[in-house]
């Protein structure tokens, strides 16, 4: 491993070393070291322009031997249904009429009879009252 690479991955290391650096050579390794980063930072950007050029004519050359366009391309596949062996159930289940009616102090409360009742119909049955008082009768 080099010296710098040593000192890029120790911050420790790297400010002990600069210490013993005056403040001009420092500055200069920075700026040097800067230079550096740049001259890298394009050649690997030409180096990503290249490769995406170069995978752009691999493409064009399948499409053109498959015989294939662009346009093939940008249309969406046809969307496949997946097939079920079980039919699966709707765990909601219908809207049914109310089976039980209650009026308190004018207002009219409705209850299917499922479920947990309602805090009208808990505190009337609480009171000592049926259910069969407040049961809606059934038109035939």
């Amino acid at each position: 491993m080099s010296t710098l690479e040593e000192l890029a991955r120790s911050r420790v290391k790297a400010q002990a070393a600069a210490r013993k650096l005056e403040i001009s050579v420092l500055k200069k390794l920075i700026e040097s070291l800067t230079l550096a980063l740049e001259a890298q930072e394009k050649r690997a950007a030409e180096k990503a322009e290249r490769d995406r050029q170069n995978n752009i004519s691999r493409i064009n050359q399948l499409l053109a031997a498959s015989g294939l366009s662009v346009a093939d391309l940008q249309q969406p596949a046809p969307r496949r249904r997946r097939r079920t062996t079980k039919r699966r159930r709707s765990s909601k289940r219908g809207k049914i009429p109310p089976k039980y009616r209650l009026v308190v102090d004018g207002v009219e409360h409705l209850w299917s009879g499922r479920g947990r009742a309602p805090l009208v119909f808990a505190n009337y049955f609480a009171e000592g009252n049926s259910r069969e008082s407040v049961e809606i009768a059934k038109q035939s």
